[in-house]
C-alpha cells in the first residue's frame, strides 16, 4: 500500500522521506487546507529528497473558484514544478456553484503532462460526486484525493468505496482526511491501494505573542506543526 504524506514544510518533507513514505504532497499552510509552496521551498525539497514529490497548486486559501489572474498563476506554478523535476501536480478548479470546472481543470491536466495529476479535496464540495468522478476520468486525471465528502475519510468510507467501484481502475481514489495510525489499516482491508496522511505533530515554540499576526487569533501562534517521523513509521507498519 502506498503512503502519501502531506508535508507542510521542509522539515516535514525530510521527515517523510527519512521515515520511508512512498510519496510526498508538498504544500504550505496546512491549517487552511494548504496552498502552493514557495519557489525556495520547492527547490530545496527537490534537492534534498529522492521520494516522488507532488505539489499542491492552489494560489490562495478559501474557495476553489479562481479568477483568470489566479488561473494564470496556477499555470505558471505548474510550469515551474515541471522545470524543477516534480513528479506530480495536485490541483483543480470548481465553478461558483461548486460543480467541476471541466474546461479549466482539463487545461491544467494537459499542461501538467507527463506529470501525474491528482484532483484535490475540492472534490468534497461537488454536489454530485459520482457525476464529477466520471468527468474527471474524461479529463485524464490520475487520482482523486477525497474524504468521501465527510469530515474524515473513515466517516466517508461508504462513498469512498462506491467511488472506487464506479472508477473500476480508470482513476485512483486516494482516501485522505483524518487518516491516522488507528484507522490506516481499515482502508487496506476494504481494498484501497494508497492513503494520504499528514502525520502531524505539534511543538510549542514560544509564548503567546503580545500582538497577533492574524485577525481574532484564528491560529495558535505559539506552535509549529510538522509531519512526525515516528508517526509515519507507525502508519507504515500498520499497513504492511
Amino acid at each position: 500500500m502506498i503512503l502519501e504524506v502531506c508535508a507542510n514544510s521542509y522539515q516535514s518533507a525530510i521527515n517523510a522521506a527519512e521515515a520511508g513514505a512512498h510519496r510526498i504532497e508538498l504544500c504550505s499552510e496546512l491549517a487552511v487546507g494548504g496552498i502552493t509552496p514557495s519557489y525556495g521551498l520547492l527547490k530545496q525539497v527537490m534537492q534534498a529528497v529522492s521520494v516522488p514529490v507532488f505539489v499542491l497548486i492552489r494560489p490562495r486559501s478559501g474557495n476553489f473558484t479562481f479568477s483568470e489572474a489566479e488561473y494564470d498563476i496556477m499555470k505558471q506554478d505548474i510550469k515551474l514544478c515541471k522545470e524543477l523535476g516534480c513528479k506530480g501536480i495536485v490541483s483543480g478548479i470548481l465553478n461558483k456553484d461548486n460543480t467541476l470546472d471541466v474546461e479549466r481543470t482539463k487545461a491544467l491536466v494537459d499542461l501538467s503532462k507527463p506529470l501525474h495529476f491528482t484532483f484535490y479535496r475540492a472534490f468534497d464540495w461537488v454536489p454530485n460526486p459520482k457525476e464529477a468522478l466520471l468527468k474527471l476520468i474524461e479529463t485524464g486525471v490520475n487520482r482523486v484525493l477525497t474524504s468521501g465528502q465527510q469530515s474524515s475519510a473513515e466517516s466517508g468510507i461508504t462513498l469512498l468505496s462506491e467511488l472506487k467501484a464506479l472508477a473500476n481502475g480508470a482513476i485512483g481514489i486516494l482516501p485522505g482526511g483524518g487518516v491516522n495510525i488507528r484507522n490506516a489499516a481499515l482502508f487496506k482491508e476494504v481494498g484501497f491501494s494508497e492513503i494520504h496522511v499528514s502525520a502531524s505533530a505539534i511543538e510549542v515554540v514560544n509564548e503567546l505573542p503580545k500582538v497577533p499576526m492574524n485577525n481574532n487569533r484564528l491560529f495558535n501562534e505559539t506552535i509549529t506543526s510538522y509531519s512526525s517521523k515516528q508517526t509515519i513509521k507507525e502508519i507504515l507498519k500498520a499497513i504492511q
